[in-house]
């Protein structure tokens, strides 16, 4: 979906890693000309990560799960639950859903969600 800011400063310090391992092992002056690259291309990396991420708000609660699919676990008549990214929540449903039905999360109410059939 989206790259994680984790995964860059892991890469980031794989290229300080392999800038200190050509400084040990290289011969005079290769050893400095990879080191500087290396080097450059952390900088670098770190540079790009931090202004990608700068400013943005994290998404978390169980607002960002509006307007997501919802599979039924359970009868939904009107109650029941639902399977939301990976996470089952108590979710109520009008209409009335059957297990294994597609639904749509339409809003959340305390702790339990809304969903309603999800049109095709």
């Amino acid at each position: 979906m989206r790259a994680t800011p984790a995964r860059g400063a892991y890469g980031s310090l794989v290229f300080l890693l392999v800038a200190l391992a050509l400084l040990l092992v290289l011969p005079w002056p290769w050893n400095a000309v990879g080191f500087g690259i290396c080097f450059l291309l952390f900088v670098g990396e770190i540079f790009f990560w931090n202004s990608r991420v700068r400013g943005r708000k994290a998404q978390v609660g169980a607002q960002t799960l509006i307007g997501q699919r919802a599979v039924a676990v359970s009868d939904l008549r009107p109650d029941g639950q639902v399977r939301v990214a990976g996470e089952i929540w108590h979710a109520r449903c009008e209409a009335g859903a059957s297990q294994g039905d597609v639904l749509v999360v339409t809003a959340r109410d305390g702790l339990s969600l809304v969903v309603e059939r999800a049109t095709t």
